[in-house]
């Protein structure tokens, strides 16, 4: 079952790994797929005035009563890592949330410049 909030756009889905007649591998990429595709649509709706950046408050488990924060960066990592012990499905739930940079200080450099003097 998947829930989209109109108020504030979010996703709260178990995903099924292990579908009858399908192969196991194309559902788990048509899987990373969906999700890559809500992230995509997500970050296209105009942005409130004063916010940088969609970010998204995720949770991850192999079902909903144990799913934990995990940062979104790792969703794909642990999606994988999941479907390699043999994980049958796996609850994900993202909620889209208005994001704000932090300032650098003003002689702070970036430290990819710093590596190249």
């Amino acid at each position: 079952m998947c829930r989209i909030n109109s108020q504030k756009a979010s996703v709260k889905k178990t995903f099924k790994l292990d579908i009858e007649g399908k192969n196991r591998d194309r559902v788990l990429e048509a899987t990373k797929h969906e999700i890559r595709k809500y992230v995509k649509r997500q970050r296209r709706v105009p942005l409130p005035e004063g916010v940088d950046y969609w970010d998204f408050d995720c949770k991850f488990g192999s079902n909903e009563a144990n799913a934990a924060v995990v940062h979104f960066a790792t969703i794909t990592s642990l999606i994988d890592a999941l479907a390699k012990d043999g994980g049958a499905e796996f609850y994900l739930e993202l909620l889209a949330k208005p994001g704000h940079r932090a300032a650098r200080a003003a002689g702070a450099e970036p430290s990819d410049q710093a590596d190249r003097d």
